[in-house]
């Protein structure tokens, strides 16, 4: 580990915490909405696909919201069978219209009968990640085939679950800086975990603050700890530090 890790990582994290950064991340595409429900949900879906090239996640995400008629609550409560029809061209690598049609499904069962996004997050709130496999359980209690089931990752079956980490950080951090939008004020952000990819992953062990190889759920609980040593009450801004490092910093 670097000498003075704290002071080195808190200054990385203050430089690519910024709204500068909204314009190269897909995190752009919930910014588009003002309405809560339309930034969950285009944030959900967006972070879903969130795997490759940034760019082509950006481009789209972009072509599905523009199917959704750039209203993503209205297009999830209000489509019939037949609406959905309109989402058949979509694909993004092997997210494809049988799978977006079973997320606006399970969307708008969470919304009809369990109080929305961040009412099941909250309920589990003390562990998010028991929470996501329990989110991923009532997500998926509509009809669906199992193919779909792979987008959304269970941390209790040993994954990072990094998509939808990084969508938690998006929704429960306010960092007054414009970029994560602290809309779920009843989550507290020291409840989060580091979004853990190659990349973050990679610049983690370089700095000592992870020795597993792998990038799965144990190796995510190992970095957590040794960001929350750093920073108890937001232990995750150092994913804007460890994505910087590695994505513009080559480190």
């Amino acid at each position: 580990m670097i000498p003075d890790l704290k002071a080195f990582l808190d200054e990385k994290a203050e430089q690519y915490n910024h709204p500068d950064f909204i314009s190269t991340d897909p995190i752009q595409i919930p910014h588009r909405f003002s309405q809560k429900e339309d930034i969950e949900i285009s944030g959900f879906l967006t972070a879903t696909i969130a795997w490759g090239n940034r760019k082509s996640i950006i481009k789209s995400a972009t072509r599905l919201t523009d199917l959704m008629g750039n209203s993503p609550y209205d297009f999830v409560m209000g489509h019939d069978e037949s609406q959905l029809e309109h989402l058949d061209p979509f694909v993004h690598r092997t997210f494809n219209s049988t799978d977006v049609k079973t997320f606006v499904r399970g969307l708008k069962h969470i919304y009809t009968n369990h109080g929305g996004l961040e009412a099941v997050f909250w309920s589990q709130a003390t562990d998010l990640q028991n929470a996501i496999s329990i989110f991923k359980k009532i997500f998926f209690e509509i009809d669906h085939l199992p193919r779909s089931e792979k987008h959304i990752s269970d941390p209790l079956k040993g994954s990072a679950a990094k998509r939808i980490n990084m969508y938690l950080r998006w929704m429960v951090r306010n960092d007054q800086r414009g970029v994560d939008f602290g809309l779920w004020p009843s989550i507290s952000p020291s409840q989060l975990s580091c979004p853990l990819d190659v990349h973050s992953g990679n610049i983690a062990r370089k700095l000592g603050l992870l020795q597993r190889k792998q990038n799965d759920a144990k190796a995510l609980k190992e970095l957590d700890t040794g960001l929350r040593k750093l920073d108890p009450a937001d232990p995750v801004k150092y994913d804007f530090a460890l994505f910087g490092l590695g994505a513009f910093e080559n480190f």
